[in-house]
């Protein structure tokens, strides 16, 4: 870790930085005690390693997206340049997982859409906690990336 002196002569962590990259540790926490049996304990070191593996996962898959949209002159990374990154980089059951998903999301949101302007307007938070719930059901039912009867 690198220490850098500020202006007054302090010296700050570098880490502030590095921290502000990752997910949110509580998030991972989650994540990782919705797979694990309900007695399950993790501790405080395997819940940062996972943060700093699955946001440098992130970045790593985003990274590539990211070329795949320079090479097209395109600046908006959208999710079929994370599914087509995540099948470059080797993870094809992943890729073809996450663009069933993706195909889902884009349907539901559709409906909903269509929905919310024969309504009058108000509070969207509903369609967010429901869309929230479809995909922790989708990641809870589907825990498999090679399950290949996703949405069908």
């Amino acid at each position: 870790m690198e220490d850098n002196i500020n202006s007054e002569g302090a010296s700050s962590s570098s880490s502030t930085t590095t921290d502000n990259m990752l997910l949110p540790i509580a998030n991972v926490g989650r994540i990782m005690k919705q797979i694990l049996p309900s007695n399950a304990k993790i501790s405080k070191e395997a819940k940062e390693t996972m943060q700093e593996c699955v946001s440098e996962f992130i970045g790593f898959v985003t990274s590539e997206a990211s070329e795949k949209c320079r090479n097209e002159r395109r600046k908006t990374v959208n999710g079929e340049d994370i599914c087509s990154a995540l099948q470059t980089l080797g993870f094809d059951d992943y890729g073809g997982a996450l663009k069933r998903y993706l195909s889902r999301y884009r349907e539901i949101e559709g409906d909903r859409v269509v929905i919310n302007q024969n309504k009058p307007s108000g509070n969207n938070n509903n369609n967010n906690n429901i869309l929230q719930e479809d995909f922790l059901l989708y990641t809870s039912t589907n825990k498999t990336p090679n399950n290949d009867n996703l949405f069908d």
